[in-house]
């Protein structure tokens, strides 16, 4: 029992760093523990207990069956996110229990509020320190964690001890826990660094997989300028790549990533030559002598290759991080024929989650500037779908913008015609900016574009129109003179034009082009001269540009109109419009006290303008390391690393080489023996392997040099005991002298086993990857029933030592030996598996973007009753920022007094039962008739009762309720009829609530039954095969339950409503309001 607990420990890895561990070890140590039956586990989250008070009791009794029970409560309360502290006493006083299950539940509890109660956690550092010693790993290095947990200077020197000790744990977990418990000790006290690089130092050399992801993390933490730590465990880190869990391949491929740019020569600057074997191979005098004056071509050192072959595999790797980890590593260390190979595997990750997926396309957005044929193959898959959130589909038009060339270019600008009839007036923006861009681009295309945005400017949407008039002042600045037609057609739709940024860019475009309009631009001035006082800034400003330009031009029909607007500007509340008024009245109206400068002001106003760029804002974002928060911001963020620049010179490659070839001959020795001896018993797989390892020993020497230096210990005791299983086999004493014997010969299996592990990657790298599975398959199968065997001879001869022994079968597991390749192509033909029994049996239902926002707004707080301080709230219908249980509130804050209020708050909360909020922050002062919109988030338990609680001011406190309508608790999902039908057939019987409705002819069309419904209630459209059947589904925002909603229109006005729902008070209450909306005519 002890041991499967212990292995299937050892298996999951330590995923989380830092704070992680705590809830990684909770649910470790609850799945353990867990073994009363499924009916147990239940117990633990249910809310069926009085609340903590036969807790205490239960903790300090004498019976060890209720202290765990007890104990299995608390973490279930904290996994729950329940304050537990309160048992802080109770708790520790069982951390010296003999019972393994209890004390690790204990350990959990106290890893998760040891820094908060620090003072009683003192009182047990005796206890946590002779739980270093216990036997069993798990406890070491929960004992250890709760001791790097205690944030107190008192005991650094206690925790510096106890991590050195632990470095050299023989179990790899105890290790892995060391290695975060530096990073802890660091932050705590920064004067420690230098024996904490000592412990690194010495656990980078560790071979366990388990390790090597941790140990690189406390490196990149604490020394990350110690590059010539890395220098020895380079080749080492490279190989073990593959095997290291998901989060630490991410944190040892950032890692490496900034290595090789310090120590490798750029492959970019000349182009690579992979078939020049021999110039690959040449020694270094052959280059030293032929090297003179001619200048060498580019050889890429096989270091730097080496990284290149054992990351390549990783991009078939399930994490995300781990793909786009490569994705950046080959971006900026590859040559660039071999960046391609990435684009498939960020294609793919375009499957992934919506956060996934906008990390992955900004950073697609940056290399599809750099490099076009890269996605070129993929154009298809950055279309984008009416599901996708508006910053996706942004990224997605930026790319597609990018990758447009004159053969794809018709496709792309047909799907932008779709793009800008969208209702998110967002992204119809942002499609009609992507044509202009493309107009200039490329030339071909430049006049379509524009007759396309000019067809534009008859669109019944503003925002469309205003958008394409800023636009196609852009792109006329280039060809002025062949589209005065354009011009004149702008000038008309100036009446009809509200928006501030159209009407300042019309009136610019007639100012910069009068000479080609003369009839039209004093008309427009005319015009704009009317409503001058009633216009935004941004128009008054071009309304002064056009006056002085009209003035200068055509002084007999616009002099009295200039006169006129800056009479009226010179007494504007804006004082950049009033020094405007006063400069170009100096520059273009000449007196007495005009300078020099009157005398040029048709060249100040007149002068021909360089024509716009319209440029990609990811075009400066390559200053940045890709996949970096400081990348996805497009600012430096706090603890950002810059990627260092190529050497000009190749740094010394030999710091990597293994210094001592020696110890490899003693271990060779000890090994002839052993094969000797299996020769004689009929091993031949034995003796086959030694010949691959003396074969490979040149490739493998940095491995084996790491073998001599942290295994000495383990080496010397093995040469020991094959010597004296020796005398005693010529002997044959007594019955120990067999059970060394037994032990002798297993301890060479593993060896041996190492050995050829070793071989296999080493002739991986050299072979193809298919012939190292094919050729490793039978030997494999061999050897894993020989090592069985072997576990099973020792298990029987030494029952005593089952501790001891299960620590060295843990710490020899790295040995395995597995071929490299074959767990990624497995967890390949996995995922296309696990892709196609999705798709024909599990339902596709996603959140999807709300179909309808309504401008309803509900009062919160009257003015007359808040003395001059209103509020008025609504349901902005978007997912809440600070739990995706809540519902988003927008709340507007309305100061109608002549006094400033101050410290609006939210005061004393008097909610039901379950329920939660989020206040909004406070604000320190609203001055009079300024309105402030502030949010926050309210968990109404998917029910309709009011949250009740009190608005404050610095002088007074106002009690108000937040009233939520049934349709607001709702979230839109998308799915398909097909799904639709599926779902729906499971929630029918109780879980059905139907009615029929009598409503008016005009009210039954589909067009208004949809109108009404999304309107009244926040779901989603589903398509329908038949015009009479409505479908609209949703889930709540709290339980994540479904709600699916069927209209029939019938014959006679008539129409059959039903709701499909688990929760059958919120159907019932949302029958009951689509009723009437329905009915209503």
């Amino acid at each position: 029992m002890m041991a499967s607990n212990n292995v299937s420990y050892n298996d999951q890895g330590d995923r989380g760093l830092g704070s992680g561990e705590s809830t990684e070890l909770g649910q470790e140590a609850t799945a353990m523990t867990s073994g009363g039956g499924a009916g147990a586990g239940f117990r633990l989250f249910s809310a069926d207990y009085k609340k903590n008070e036969d807790l205490h009791q239960m903790l300090e009794s004498n019976k060890d069956s209720l202290k765990l029970e007890a104990m299995k409560r608390v973490v279930g309360m904290i996994a729950k996110g329940k304050n537990a502290s309160e048992l802080f006493p109770a708790v520790v006083k069982n951390v010296a229990s003999k019972n393994i299950e209890l004390k690790k539940l204990v350990y959990v509890y106290l890893v998760r509020y040891a820094e908060e109660q620090q003072d009683l956690a003192l009182l047990s550092i005796s206890t946590f320190q002779r739980a270093l010693k216990d036997p069993n790993q798990l406890i070491r290095a929960s004992a250890l964690r709760v001791l790097s947990s205690i944030r107190v200077s008192i005991i650094v020197p206690i925790m510096m001890l106890s991590i050195k000790e632990a470095a050299s744990d023989l179990s790899p977990y105890v290790r892995k826990t060391a290695a975060h418990a530096i990073q802890k000790l660091y932050s705590l006290d920064a004067e420690q660094k230098e024996p904490l690089v000592e412990i690194i130092e010495k656990l980078l050399k560790d071979k366990s997989t388990l390790v090597a992801g941790s140990v690189v993390m406390s490196f990149e933490e604490v020394c990350p300028e110690r590059i010539d730590l890395i220098h020895k465990n380079y080749r080492k880190l490279c190989n073990l790549l593959v095997d290291v869990e998901e989060w630490g391949q991410v944190v040892i491929i950032n890692m490496l990533t900034r290595y090789a740019r310090t120590q490798f020569l750029s492959p970019w600057k000349e182009l690579l030559d992979e078939n020049n074997e021999k110039a690959f191979y040449d020694s270094d005098e052959d280059q030293s002598k032929s090297g003179g004056a001619a200048k060498k071509p580019y050889v890429m050192d096989p270091d730097h290759r080496l990284l290149l072959r054992n990351t390549k595999p990783l991009l078939q790797s399930r994490n995300a991080a781990v793909v786009m980890g490569v994705a950046q590593l080959y971006w900026h260390l590859a040559p660039k024929a071999e960046i391609n190979i990435v684009a498939k595997s960020l294609v793919r990750l375009l499957r992934s989650h919506r956060e996934v997926q906008y990390i992955v396309l900004q950073n697609v957005a940056t290399m599809s500037i750099q490099k076009k044929g890269m996605f070129e193959p993929y154009l298809k898959s950055f279309y984008v779908r009416s599901t996708d959130p508006t910053q996706i589909k942004i990224l997605k038009l930026e790319i597609l913008t990018s990758l447009t060339n004159e053969t794809n270019i018709s496709v792309v600008l047909r799907e932008f015609q779709t793009y800008v009839k969208s209702q998110d007036k967002q992204f119809a923006a942002a499609a009609i900016q992507a044509i202009g861009r493309c107009a200039t681009n490329i030339s071909e295309v430049t006049d379509t574009c524009l007759n396309g945005l000019v067809y534009l400017l008859s669109n019944r949407d503003e925002n469309v129109v205003a958008e394409s008039v800023v636009v196609i002042k852009k792109l006329l600045q280039t060809q002025p003179s062949q589209h005065s037609e354009i011009i004149k057609h702008m000038a008309k739709l100036l009446d009809n034009i509200t928006v501030p940024m159209a009407r300042a860019s019309i009136l610019w475009l007639i100012g910069e082009y009068c000479e080609r309009v003369p009839k039209i631009a004093p008309d427009v001035l005319r015009k704009v001269a009317k409503s001058f006082t009633s216009e935004e800034e941004i128009v008054k400003l071009q309304i002064l540009n056009l006056g002085a330009k009209l003035y200068l031009t055509n002084p007999k029909q616009t002099k009295l109109l200039m006169q006129y607007i800056l009479n009226v500007a010179k007494y504007d509340q804006n004082y950049d419009i009033r020094d405007r008024t006063r400069f170009i009245k100096q520059l273009i109206v000449p007196n007495e006290k005009s300078g020099a400068l009157s005398k040029y002001a048709k060249k100040i106003f007149l002068v021909q303008k360089p024509a716009p760029v319209l440029e990609s804002p990811f075009k400066d974002r390559d200053r940045f390391q890709l996949s970096t928060l400081s990348h996805t911001l497009n600012t430096k963020a706090n603890g950002y690393l810059e990627l260092p620049d190529w050497p000009q010179t190749a740094p010394d490659p030999s710091v990597r080489n293994v210094e001592v070839i020696q110890p490899v001959k003693e271990l060779v020795t000890p090994l002839g023996k052993l094969k000797g001896k299996k020769d004689s018993l009929g091993d031949k797989f034995y003796s086959d392997s030694e010949e691959q390892e003396e074969s490979s020993k040149g490739s493998e020497s940095s491995s084996e040099s790491d073998s001599k230096n942290e295994d000495s210990s383990e080496s010397s005791s093995e040469e020991s005991s094959d010597s004296d299983s020796e005398k005693e086999e010529k002997n044959e004493e007594s019955e120990n002298s067999d059970s060394e014997n037994n032990q002798a010969k297993t301890k060479p299996r593993k060896l041996n086993s190492a050995t050829s592990s070793e071989s296999e990657n080493s002739s991986s790298e050299d072979s193809s990857e298919s012939e190292s599975d094919s050729d490793s398959e039978p030997d494999r199968t061999v050897k894993q029933k020989k090592e069985e065997k072997s576990t099973v001879s020792v298990a029987q001869a030494a029952v005593k030592q089952d501790v001891l022994l299960l620590d060295l079968v843990d710490f020899s597991d790295v040995s395995t030996p597995v071929a490299l390749p074959k767990p990624v192509m497995a967890s390949r033909l996995a995922a296309d598996l696990e892709g196609l029994s999705l798709s024909s049996t599990t339902a596709v239902i996603e959140v999807t973007t709300p179909v309808f926002v309504p401008s309803k707004s509900y009062t919160l707080l009257h003015r007359m009753s808040g003395k001059g301080l209103g509020a008025q709230y609504h349901f902005p219908r978007q997912p809440c920022i600070y739990n995706s249980k809540m519902v988003s509130v927008q709340i507007i804050l309305t100061n109608s007094s002549d006094k400033e209020v101050r410290n609006i708050r939210i005061g004393e909360r008097k909610l039901a039962s379950g329920m939660q909020m989020h206040d909004f922050y406070e604000i320190e002062c609203l001055e009079p008739g300024i309105s402030k919109t502030v949010s926050m988030g309210i968990d109404f338990c998917d029910s309709t009762q009011a949250a009740n609680f009190q608005l404050c001011t610095f002088n007074d406190h106002f009690s108000v309720s937040v009233q939520p309508p049934v349709g607001e608790l709702l979230l839109p999902v998308t799915t398909s009829e097909k799904d639709f039908k599926k779902e729906q057939g499971k929630l029918t019987g109780m879980n059905e609530n139907s009615t029929a409705i009598t409503g008016s002819p005009q009210n039954s069309s589909g067009q208004a039954v949809v109108h009404k419904v999304v309107n009244m209630a926040n779901v989603g459209v589903v398509p329908s095969g038949q015009d009479n059947i409505h479908r609209f589904a949703a889930k709540t925002v709290n339980s994540g339950a479904l709600v699916l909603i069927t209209i029939e229109v019938k014959e006679g006005s008539t129409m059959q409503l039903s709701i499909n729902t688990e929760k059958s008070v919120i159907g019932s209450v949302l029958l009951r309001e689509l009723k009437s909306v329905l009915s209503q005519e």
